[in-house]
């Protein structure tokens, strides 16, 4: 593999990543990164650049952000910096809330997603994952399936490129989660990383971490687990829903400029 120089610009290949804290990185903890995590946009740019020294990179999510903050604060910046590779995903965090217009928000991602295309980039956009297996968040299900809906449709008639986690049935193993429940762990940043580098049809050298069996855990030691789960995860989570408050407020993007110093 060449040596990668570490470069601001300019750059014959531009790859910019939008959207939350899917994209942002959360879960996969790296203090020496932005913000302190990394993520599979970070880990696909690595490989794109260590394969590639034309490659530039650019990542504008941010963690809390629903997809018309997405676009309001992301797609002009994004299409500023020229982009030949874009990937996008926003809405996880609308489909989260008590009452949400799927229908009206999806207008407005077509729209925003031709607006991407029009730069003429390679524009790559991702189903939202299949929570039928998870406790808490099971109840989205049928609203996250109306997204994927609109999602396809898109897909279809733009020709976007698709990372379908949706039917990604290996991340039901929930130790491809971070504790939070919420958010890919490391290692399922690591996978994710994989998963579209193949849709890209990019070459990558990443290995796969080796995963530890889960502990069997007694029904008193589960039920003690989702106390300390709602302690330290779902109270929190809820309370920045109560006071309208985000996890990204005093948040930046982590690369706003194309570079190849990501890490």
């Amino acid at each position: 593999m060449p040596v990668r120089d570490e470069l601001d610009g300019p750059f014959e290949r531009r790859y910019v990543a939008l959207g939350d804290s899917f994209t942002e990185g959360v879960g996969d903890i790296d203090p020496s990164s932005p913000n302190g995590v990394r993520g599979w946009a970070d880990r696909v740019a690595a490989q794109l650049i260590d394969y590639d020294s034309s490659w530039g990179y650019a990542n504008l999510a941010i963690r809390g952000k629903k997809l018309q903050q997405v676009l309001d604060e992301q797609l002009d910046a994004a299409v500023g910096l020229e982009p030949t590779l874009i990937t996008v995903y926003a809405g996880g965090n609308d489909i989260l809330r008590p009452v949400v217009n799927l229908d009206g928000i999806m207008e407005r991602y077509r729209w925003a997603l031709e607006k991407l295309v029009d730069t003429g980039a390679r524009v790559v956009v991702f189903t939202g994952f299949d929570s039928g297996k998870a406790p808490m968040f099971r109840m989205t299900r049928g609203r996250t399936a109306i997204y994927n809906e609109h999602l396809r449709k898109m897909v279809d008639d733009l020709g976007l490129d698709l990372v379908d986690f949706w039917h990604m049935k290996q991340f039901q193993d929930w130790r491809y989660w971070d504790p939070d429940r919420m958010h890919l762990s490391i290692e399922g940043h690591i996978l994710m990383a994989k998963e579209v580098l193949a849709v890209l049809g990019e070459k990558d050298d990443i290995e796969l971490p080796e995963m530890e069996e889960p502990p069997v855990s007694s029904l008193p030691g589960r039920m003690a687990a989702e106390v300390v789960w709602s302690k330290d995860y779902l109270y929190p989570w809820v309370k920045r829903r109560v006071t309208r408050k985000s996890s990204g407020d005093d948040l930046s993007p982590k690369y706003p400029k194309l570079t190849q110093r990501i890490w």
